[in-house]
């Protein structure tokens, strides 16, 4: 039964990455089909959910879970939870900042699939706190692999997973309250926007640089529709290029957004 389910998911994916443009490329490199056999990597990009991540500084409460029935009382067990929409590994909607206006459950399904693009500016984060990607990132790796796909998601590496999750040094936070690490700049999210990328994700609490006052990327790429992937684990198993992203949030009707389970799919 197991091995019948599995294949079952197995073909799914092979079905809904086959309706996308990418789905020749795709296909070709077995990524999906080399699941079953065992030649392809699956890695977790999430963190698990508890009440000990690193929140958005504010948030007077982020998670509880409460214990509705035991083995030993009621011979099965539950539990009930409550959480922030975001916190941990999140997914953020369009709605989550205007002029965005799709909430959870409104993100069309096939945007939750696509080919990884890695953009690893850990180099530059760590000469740089308040560091913003550059352009001329994504224009280098273009010149490496190719034009950014359309449907890719893209993932900006700053390295800020090695302090998950020890708060103090993920928010990096200064003696006046200013958080520090690094975003996107909105140069490089339009550029990004201008290929048609279903998704924007990073290691850190923010698509923008910890010190941002007025969120002008989430404005930005929210505003286009396009969501926003925060709080990944560490990506340093990816390629830059050649993984493939399946973006598994909970679908919550009206939510601005919520927890996600980001998995790579890696060819061995």
């Amino acid at each position: 039964m197991a091995t019948f389910c599995r294949l079952v998911v197995v073909s799914s994916l092979v079905a809904i990455i086959a309706a996308s443009p990418e789905a020749e490329s795709q296909q070709k490199s077995g990524a999906v089909e080399g699941i079953s056999s065992g030649e392809t990597r699956i890695i977790d990009l999430s963190y698990a959910i508890n009440e000990k991540l690193v929140s958005w500084p504010g948030d007077p409460k982020v998670f509880e879970a409460k214990t509705n029935g035991t083995v030993e009382k009621d011979g099965y067990f539950t539990r009930s939870f409550w959480m922030l929409e975001h916190y941990g590994t999140h997914l953020d909607a369009p709605a989550h900042f205007p002029p965005g206006k799709s909430t959870v459950e409104k993100i069309a399904a096939e945007k939750l699939f696509g080919p990884a693009v890695v953009l690893d500016v850990r180099a530059e984060g760590e000469k740089n706190a308040d560091y913003q990607l550059s352009p001329a990132v994504i224009e280098a790796w273009e010149k490496r692999h190719g034009k950014i796909p359309a449907g890719a998601i893209v993932l900006l590496r700053t390295g800020w997973a090695s302090r998950w999750p020890d708060t103090q040094r993920y928010r990096n936070t200064d003696a006046k309250g200013t958080m520090h690490f690094p975003g996107f700049s909105t140069d490089a999210a339009k550029m990004l926007l201008e290929r048609k990328i279903s998704g924007l994700g990073c290691d850190t609490l923010s698509i923008d640089p910890g010190n941002s006052l007025d969120f002008p990327v989430h404005r930005q790429i929210l505003g286009s529709e396009v969501y926003q992937l925060e709080n990944l684990k560490d990506l340093g198993d990816l390629p830059e290029a050649g993984a493939f992203l399946v973006v598994a949030p909970i679908k919550l009707e009206g939510g601005s957004g919520g927890a996600v389970r980001v998995f790579a799919l890696v060819s061995k």
